[in-house]
């Protein structure tokens, strides 16, 4: 049997040309050719109301959280800094339910940049709000103009780690962030940072809780670079 990927989607509110003026869910389509190309079906969620979290993790063996949005720091008992950028109060609310769901229902989680932020929000961490707030920042986080296909900037990875077992101990990523995880979770340890210090990677302290993720973006990179492709692998097969 294939395992069933829950991907949890995102919402397009805004009038565009592109979509006539529709409003659009939609999920970025290198998460479900990565989780395909891995054996796994992918099941894209519509943001729904809290409630319907139960049903939709239940229905599913694992979940996946893409990027997007920044948090809204209300989850994290912040006022929002002037740099803080658009926010999805209904996303937040309806992913940390997933979460939460997820981890009851005993079902492994793969968490990608904001994804991997609300993970550690979730579990009691904070996050910078922008990355000037950060007072070692040294490393460019958000690599436009530069493609995505092209690394930006050197992770170190701990050998000792679920991502040890995957990457190099010195890996080069992609990036394209400007929050960033400020104070981790007591359930979470980092296992990948950049040269700055911030935390690029986490996964569980415990290991009947089958979280891990990444703060940049396999899925633009995973059909050129089998490393990438391996982290879906491994979710989709092994975690």
């Amino acid at each position: 049997m294939q395992p069933i990927i829950g991907i949890a989607g995102n919402h397009l509110n805004k009038a565009t040309d592109t979509f006539q003026g529709n409003e659009v869910t939609y999920t970025p389509q290198g998460f479900v050719q990565a989780v395909k190309q891995a054996g796994g079906l992918p099941l894209v969620f519509p943001i729904l109301e809290p409630s319907y979290a139960a049903a939709f993790i239940s229905r599913v063996d694992k979940l996946l959280l893409a990027g997007g949005q920044d948090i809204s720091p209300q989850l994290y008992q912040q006022d929002p800094h002037p740099k803080l950028q658009e926010t999805n109060l209904n996303r937040d609310l309806f992913e940390q339910a997933l979460i939460k769901e997820a981890i009851k229902q005993k079902k492994p989680i793969f968490s990608v940049c904001r994804g991997t932020q609300l993970v550690n929000v979730v579990l009691g961490g904070t996050l910078y709000q922008d990355l000037s707030l950060y007072p070692n920042w040294a490393v460019k986080h958000e690599q436009q103009p530069t493609v995505p296909t092209f690394a930006t900037h050197e992770v170190k990875v701990s050998a000792n780690s679920l991502l040890g077992s995957l990457l190099p101990e010195s890996y080069f990523v992609n990036s394209y962030h400007h929050q960033a995880i400020k104070d981790l979770a007591p359930s979470l340890k980092a296992i990948a940072i950049a040269n700055d210090g911030i935390i690029e990677a986490v996964e569980s302290k415990n290991p009947e809780e089958k979280i891990f993720g990444v703060q940049w973006h396999p899925e633009l990179t995973h059909q050129i670079n089998p490393l990438d492709q391996s982290l879906f692998d491994y979710f989709v097969n092994k975690l």
